[in-house]
């Protein structure tokens, strides 16, 4: 990123990102608080957009907060928060340090893909450790400016040819073969009834889940004729 992409002159890449994540953080509260609702005619998640994720099964939003595990890993902690208005419960979806993730390009069945969390920029992150309610395996979020390492991957497991809005989908953990999972456990405090995220090697019910409110980003076309991935459409 060079600071001519955020059109400030003297602005360097540092303060850039800063700069740009300050202004989606803006949008999101200002979305969340009047409660905009836009239609779209896209039919399947892209790259780059910010989602919410709901477990299917529990009828809560993927969440995280600078509020560390008190045992495991010791890293910030993951839940599910049946809020819809809460602006902690947005991801960007990214691709990997392997495989890019072109802007508004259709996010393939099959496809690793990294999810950021928006308001701390660490990605959702698992590994060995148990999680401290039912001991399964622990999900946390880990990195830093939205740069961790490869067991922040993980794998969209969908139906089709790509991934549709309207299905509900499984996260296989790339490294450990585990999917993101919520069985109803739930903390006391300081985050009472937030509900413990892990990963479980079995698929269910608990695994499934579903893109909800978000950003989206689509292609479209220029005069030229040439592709333009810059587009934005929201929907809250």
């Amino acid at each position: 990123m060079t600071a001519r992409s955020c059109g400030v002159v003297g602005m360097g890449a540092s303060n850039c990102r800063h700069f740009l994540r300050f202004l989606l953080k803006t949008v999101l509260v200002f979305c969340c608080t009047c409660g905009l609702s836009v239609g779209s005619e896209l039919s399947f998640v892209t790259c780059g957009s910010v989602i919410k994720l709901l477990n299917v099964k529990h009828n809560v939003r993927l969440h995280s907060h600078d509020v560390r595990y008190g045992s495991g890993s010791g890293q910030q902690s993951v839940t599910g928060v049946s809020a819809v208005e809460d602006s902690n419960s947005y991801w960007s979806i990214r691709g990997t340090s392997d495989a890019s993730c072109t802007r508004g390009t259709a996010v393939k069945c099959g496809q690793a893909i990294r999810l950021t969390h928006v308001n701390t920029g660490r990605n959702l992150h698992s590994h060995y450790f148990a999680s401290p309610l039912s001991s399964n395996q622990e999900v946390s979020a880990f990195g830093e400016e939205g740069e961790g390492d490869h067991l922040d991957e993980w794998t969209v497991q969908c139906g089709g040819s790509v991934w549709k809005r309207e299905e509900s989908v499984r996260f296989r953990h790339k490294s450990t073969d585990a999917l993101l999972s919520v069985t109803g456990e739930q903390y006391g405090r300081p985050i009472h009834g937030q509900m413990e995220v892990h990963a479980m090697s079995t698929p269910s019910q608990h695994s499934l889940w579903k893109v909800m409110e978000g950003i989206f980003l689509k292609p479209s076309e220029s005069p030229a004729g040439s592709r333009d991935y810059g587009h934005i459409h929201t929907e809250f």
